[in-house]
């Protein structure tokens, strides 16, 4: 991880000593404007100074100066030139109006001038709520801001940069600050930046800006795994130790010129698998980890069969991802194998450019814009930004923000993509999970609104269908044919993309709005029956969705623009406060929208008795990370029907109410829904 480790001393009065400072930054990159630097060293110092007679902080107990130099030791170690650091050193007090543009402007010129004022551009999206809560006027706002942010940071990628230097300082010095400012900045990091640094390729930066987010999100899940990791460490290095030692003499003895290191493993990244794998964290392999750097790919290929000649491999767990990069343009080779002592190990092999890409991303590339003539990392950069592209294309078109932190969050936790092929055998990059019906919308707005159909190698398959790597997808469009309600369902799983799902809103939202409030009301009547929820306080509930009243909360429930867990997640917190006024105990029934505590509730499902019955409700169940902790079933042998009161734990309404209309929609259930009362 990136981090300033104090290679250098300050002077009596509290100022950097130049020369060290500037010596470090050299030792990471070159830079040629010495007297540049200075200046803006000096600036932000006499800033500083100015700031502390005044004792007027913009923020309390942070130092703006401080700040700047431990960005530039970050933009120096991802190898950025003088202009970026000069920036670096500046930002904080340009961002604070302590000095304008127009002085930085005529002391260091148009170039620093100018790519200062697209870092500030980008600090928009600081204003933006990157969450699914609407208030009211914000929208258009927001819309702007992101768009600001975009534009900024495709115009030149160093932007994007420095303003992550700026948030990873920015997380760091959270510790002094209170509750609600960290689990604000770390929200925003953990939803914009780190998915940012993750697509742009910069592994130093996301690693540590997902750990420090996590630390103060899940306080409690970090500490767990922190304390976990840190009880092993002793054992845990003398393993690694000896695992090097030998992977080096058998390299030496094939004569392989190979770099061999212990690989550190986040802590959010242990958690996340744990929570996706359901697993404890004694079966996490890759907390033991080492990674090969070598010089040449066919060297790659060479040290894996020596680590599997040496250790015996576990089935399903090699991945190659030289051959198939990652979407932000990863490579490396990935292999588990049962190692000394049968323990499990992760072996990652690259080569050394392989490496600088995975850990600096775009940083390794941005050079070829000032003339470089390598087509490698032509290809490599502008992929970067071409997504950076599509995604503002994506926010110019629609006019909408909503699923920006969706979108980099989506790309930033898909460790796979799916590449299917069109008709005429252009190859398309999808995230996986990805449908017929978001291929249509990926195609053009009007193939997706006039989709009634699709082939999947020359078959008919249903538009949720999830596409697999391989596939040949042909949409099916009828110009009498247009979006159907159910596409917004989400249990049904018609649009899995952020693209397709604000195509489908934004076709609903030219339509009628009395169909839009017809629709929505009913929608909302049969969910809240399923859900167990009854005198439900609409003109609150929508009031606190930034909608005007219940009529607007129908609309946009009818449109998309709010999805039903959301107004049912609101409600059911409204009811229960309502119990609590009121001094009568609450059951434990409702389900937080924020914390992810588990709950117990009772749901009543009745059916047409059949063979399966159980099998088949509980595997729907179980799709959702929902837990039965008990059944009682009654069999009615007359009628041919049976009743089924299952108390199931889960943590979320979305989990719930998906999964009730999943049940619903097989063919031999009656009614399924949560019973009133909870419990």
């Amino acid at each position: 991880m990136v981090q300033v480790r104090g290679g250098y001393s300050f002077n009596p009065d509290g100022s950097v000593n130049f020369e060290q400072w500037l010596s470090r930054l050299e030792s990471y990159v070159a830079l040629d404007n010495h007297d540049q630097l200075r200046r803006a060293c000096d600036l932000s110092w006499q800033i500083e100074l100015s700031v502390r007679a005044s004792q007027n902080d913009w923020t309390p107990g942070v130092s703006s100066y401080h700040t700047g130099l431990e960005m530039s030791e970050i933009l120096a170690q991802l190898h950025l030139n003088d202009e970026a650091i000069v920036v670096a050193l500046l930002y904080r007090p340009v961002r604070e109006t302590r000095l304008s543009l127009q002085t930085i402007r005529e002391q260091f010129g148009d170039a620093v001038a100018n790519l200062l004022e697209g870092v500030l551009r980008m600090a928009a999206i600081n204003d933006t709520d990157t969450s699914k809560r609407r208030v009211l006027g914000q929208n258009d706002v927001q819309v702007e801001n992101v768009r600001k942010m975009l534009l900024a940071l495709v115009d030149d990628v160093r932007v994007a940069l420095i303003k992550l230097a700026e948030r990873t300082c920015a997380i760091r010095a959270l510790k002094q600050a209170g509750d609600e400012k960290r689990k604000r900045v770390a929200r925003e990091i953990f939803d914009i930046y780190a998915p940012l640094a993750h697509r742009l390729g910069i592994g130093q930066l996301k690693w540590e800006l997902e750990d420090l987010s996590f630390r103060y999100l899940e306080p409690e899940n970090y500490k767990s795994i922190a304390k976990l990791i840190d009880e092993r460490r002793v054992d845990r290095e003398r393993f690694i130790a000896e695992v090097t030692e030998e992977l080096r003499r058998q390299f030496n003895r094939a004569g392989i010129d190979a770099e061999v290191s212990g690989r550190p493993k986040s802590i959010y990244s242990i958690w996340r698998k744990m929570q996706r794998k359901q697993l404890d964290f004694d079966q996490i392999y890759d907390i033991r980890a080492v990674r090969v750097l070598v010089p040449e790919t066919r060297d790659c290929y060479t040290v894996l069969g020596i680590v599997h000649n040496l250790w015996r491999v576990i089935p399903n767990e090699f991945d190659d991802y030289i051959a198939n990069p990652k979407a932000n343009g990863y490579q490396s080779l990935h292999t588990a194998v049962i190692g000394p002592e049968q323990k499990i190990l992760e072996v990652q092999i690259r080569t050394f450019s392989m490496d600088d890409d995975a850990e600096l991303g775009v940083c390794a590339h941005w050079r070829y814009k000032e003339g470089i003539d390598d087509p490698g990392y032509q290809d490599g950069f502008a992929g970067k930004i071409e997504w950076l592209r599509q995604v503002l294309a994506w926010h110019d078109e629609m006019g909408m923000v909503g699923g920006l932190a969706e979108q980099l969050r989506n790309d930033a936790e898909s460790d796979q993509r799916v590449y299917v092929f069109t008709p005429e055998g252009h190859v398309v990059d999808m995230m996986a999970g990805a449908t017929p019906l978001d291929f249509a919308y990926y195609v053009h707005t009007e193939v997706g609104n006039h989709c009634s159909g699709a082939r999947v190698n020359d078959k008919l398959v249903p538009l949720n269908y999830q596409l697999k790597t391989g596939d040949r997808v042909e949409v099916i469009s009828s110009e009498l044919n247009v979006p159907s309600r159910d596409w917004l369902k989400p249990h049904l799983g018609f649009a899995q993309t952020p693209r397709a799902q604000a195509k489908i809103q934004q076709w609903f939202k030219s339509q009628d709005r009395e169909q839009n409030h017809e629709f929505g009301q009913m929608w909302l009547e049969i969910e809240f029956h399923r859900a167990g929820l009854v005198n439900i306080p609409f003109e609150e509930v929508a009031r606190k969705l930034g909608c005007r009243n219940g009529e607007g909360l129908f609309v946009s429930v009818g449109t998309g623009t709010i999805t039903v867990p959301e107004v049912v997640e609101v409600a059911s917190q409204l009811l229960s406060q309502q119990v609590d006024d009121s001094a009568v105990k609450t059951d434990g029934s409702v389900l937080p929208n924020d914390e992810p505590v588990a709950r117990t509730v009772e749901i009543l499902i009745k059916s047409q008795d059949r063979a399966g019955l159980l099998r088949d409700i509980t595997t729907i169940l179980a799709n959702e990370s929902i837990y039965v902790l008990s059944i009682a079933t009654h069999s009615d042998r007359v009628n041919g029907t049976a009743e089924l009161k299952m108390q199931i734990e889960l943590t979320s309404w979305t989990h719930l109410l998906s999964a009730l209309g999943k049940l619903n929609d097989m063919e031999s259930i009656i009614d399924a829904r949560r019973t009133e009362g909870g419990v």
